[in-house]
């Protein structure tokens, strides 16, 4: 599977974000990475509705959408409608995991479930047969620019193993201090789709940082 970068809007200028968006296209950057934080799942409060919807008259990038909020099957219509081409949820936030990636595909979209840092990769195993995408938390979600945590290496591993054992084409993604040191790493350990925001966004050749990423 080619390796992709998602380019993290939280770094870029958002007074610029069309423009930005398109920077990012025009150096690579296949997909648009749209955090969503609700104050309560993480301690932030980040992009919502409107501003997807905005985003989304300027680029034709694909959206991946990524809702870190409680009880996220409230929002998967008003995300779709806003513009998401995948909606990932994160399965310790959700009551009934099946059911929101249902409804996500019921949108004619793509579905993703995410694990943070400290969960068992064991608690989305049961759904590795419905998912498009795994997202790898490779820090605490809530804040932009945190240090890659080394451990969750590990845990990439194992989703690795869980997605080629399912035989299905799912991506394995990761998100947190990706940069060209650390995307090596998780390259390594079976990653092939790379959010990345501040290193991307405040590289001076952001095409160099695209090409470092994917490697």
């Amino acid at each position: 599977m080619e390796n992709i970068v998602s380019a993290s809007v939280l770094g870029c200028d958002l007074a610029r974000l069309g423009a930005e968006a398109d920077r990012a296209a025009k150096a690579g950057a296949k997909w648009l990475h749209f955090d969503v934080m609700d104050g309560l799942f993480v301690n932030n409060i980040s992009l919502g509705i409107p501003l997807l919807s905005s985003v989304r008259k300027h680029t034709d990038m694909f959206v991946d959408t990524h809702l870190m909020i409680c009880d996220p099957i409230r929002y998967i219509d008003a995300f779709a409608d806003a513009g998401s081409d995948n909606i990932t949820f994160h399965v310790e936030a959700a009551k009934d995991a099946a059911a929101v990636i249902e409804k996500i595909h019921s949108r004619g979209i793509a579905a993703g479930i995410s694990v943070k840092p400290g969960t068992p990769v064991a608690e989305i195993k049961p759904y590795i047969g419905l998912v498009d995408l795994v997202l790898v938390m490779t820090v605490e979600p809530g804040f932009g620019g945190q240090g890659f945590i080394k451990d969750t290496l590990q845990k990439i591993k194992q989703c690795r193993a869980l997605i080629d054992d399912s035989g299905r084409n799912i991506r394995l993604e990761v998100d947190g201090g990706i940069n060209a040191e650390t995307a090596l790493r998780c390259r390594q350990a079976g990653a092939d789709t790379f959010v990345s925001g501040t290193y991307l966004f405040n590289s001076e050749d952001i095409s160099a940082a695209v090409k470092n990423i994917i490697g």
